[in-house]
């Protein structure tokens, strides 16, 4: 199934139940092409007491899977559904170790669909901000992103999206560091994945991303 195929799903699902995924943009999608693949959805409906509302109809469990996100879906709307996504996956007992899952986006560049992978992260909804040891980006909104190191108050200054890459290159580190997000459940879809895109561009030798993420 290729992306053209992938488009006309989501037309034909809009159109026969009356319902518009929009998806999140991004600048420049480095994922164009995904083969066998199974697409649920999450719609943004207001009639929903939390605004969101999953479709998974044609899932299967051994294919890749398109994740459509409505880029205005709150990650505290959307994350619950996500994760019950993963879970069925993988508590499935026709896995295929192959498969993957990716989050469905409209690549500007090409005015058409891009994919950004989220195969290996695990999210972790907290009823409160708890302390971390690793390095944090913490992200309320993409104009609020603070780089913190909780362990001991050496780190702590804001920043911004399109700083945020060359503030993380400036910061000295003795051994290698880890870095973990922390975001505010507040934080629209669109907002999470122009973050997700940004940090792909990390290329350094000292520092990883956890893929463990937090939403509180």
């Amino acid at each position: 199934m290729r992306i053209s195929l992938v488009l006309l799903l989501i037309v034909f699902m809009s159109c026969s139940s009356e319902k518009i995924i929009e998806l999140p943009e991004i600048k420049q999608a480095k994922i164009t092409e995904i083969n066998d693949v199974s697409p649920a959805y999450l719609f943004y409906d207001e009639m929903q007491p939390d605004s969101v509302e999953l479709n998974r109809k044609n899932l299967i469990s051994t294919t890749n899977w398109l994740v459509n996100v409505d880029k205005r879906l709150t990650l505290g709307q959307a994350i619950p559904r996500i994760q019950f996504l993963q879970q069925k996956k993988n508590n499935s007992s026709h896995k295929n170790e192959a498969a993957k899952n990716y989050y469905t986006c409209h690549d500007l560049s090409e005015n058409n669909l891009g994919f950004i992978e989220f195969t290996g992260i695990n999210y972790h909804l907290l009823e409160t901000e708890s302390a971390s040891k690793t390095l944090e980006v913490i992200v309320e909104t993409l104009d609020n992103i603070s780089i913190k190191k909780s362990a001991a108050a050496i780190i702590s200054f804001e920043t911004n999206l399109e700083n945020l890459i060359s503030d993380l290159k400036n910061i000295s580190t003795e051994t290698p560091q880890k870095v973990s997000l922390r975001l505010k459940a507040s934080l629209t879809f669109q907002d999470y994945i122009s973050l997700k895109e940004k940090l792909t561009t990390i290329n350094f030798e000292d520092i990883t991303i956890d893929n463990n993420e937090f939403i509180y």
